[in-house]
């Protein structure tokens, strides 16, 4: 059976700049990634994403970030690793109140923008985001990529990675993502984002701009969750293309918590 979580970015706002009603989107997926408040969300924002996801029976993710509400978490931030362990665990506490409220629960984490395109790379933050999940709750899947850094600090560790892949993003030939701000970036034709979703979903591959095919799957495993950011123009198509193929495909699309240790649906 080949099974996976597809997830987007919400609560994205702040005060009153923000996001429109985003039922939409979030009747497409299957898994939530919230705004924490470290790169965008406030306490009305975090409460409401929370009970609109809780009503869908939308899973609920702590999506992290660097401290960076001007840079949307977009920019490093050389915080020193014991510091970025507190201001992740201060992120996910905030979270699961609201949650709470809306009668559920954080049931993963994953990091945001530039937290987590560095701790694919970086030791002392990798170790940062694994530390973080460990000391909150060991049995939370973290979603990320194979072959990083953070991946592999995971497994070490003995948390739960789950192999992430972009249906809206371009990748490189090592398999990580193509900078927003190079050729490629977006993908945004909702055919397109659907055949790809379904490629990795199936043979945990994926097109790189270069034109060659990379495994984005872990070696011993599947591609567990595919995401589609709430940012990329027409992203409700994209998702809904992504729930048409799959359902033509015979994929299952499920929670998170439902998929177990590096992909493998239980």
């Amino acid at each position: 059976m080949t099974a996976v979580a597809v997830n987007t970015d919400v609560g994205e706002g702040f005060g009153v700049w923000g996001p429109g009603d985003e039922g939409e989107l979030l009747d497409q997926v299957t898994a939530a990634n919230v705004a924490c408040g470290f790169h965008a969300g406030d306490p009305d924002i975090l409460r409401r994403t929370c009970a609109q996801s809780a009503e869908r029976g939308v899973a609920i993710g702590a999506q992290v970030s660097y401290r960076d509400l001007a840079g949307f978490g977009r920019r490093f931030i050389d915080v020193p690793p014991p510091t970025l362990v507190n201001e992740l665990l201060y992120q996910i506490g905030a979270l699961e109140a609201f949650a709470r409220l809306a009668d559920s629960r954080v049931s993963y984490v994953k990091a945001h923008g530039a937290l987590y395109n560095v701790s694919a790379r970086h030791p002392g933050h990798a170790e940062a985001l694994v530390e973080a999940v460990a000391l909150y709750d060991r049995e939370l899947p973290l979603l990320c990529q194979p072959r990083t850094e953070v991946w592999t600090r995971a497994v070490v560790a003995g948390l739960r990675p789950l192999a992430e892949g972009f249906i809206d993003r371009g990748y490189t030939d090592e398999g990580l993502l193509v900078p927003r701000s190079a050729p490629g970036a977006l993908i945004t034709d909702p055919s397109e984002a659907a055949e790809r979703a379904a490629q990795m979903a199936e043979e945990g591959t994926v097109r790189a701009v270069s034109g060659r095919t990379v495994r984005v799957a872990p070696d011993d495993g599947a591609v567990a969750a595919l995401c589609v950011h709430s940012d990329t123009p027409g992203a409700v198509g994209l998702a809904a293309a992504v729930r048409t193929e799959s359902a033509l495909r015979g994929i299952d699309l499920v929670e998170p918590g439902q998929l177990v240790g590096t992909g493998v649906p239980s």
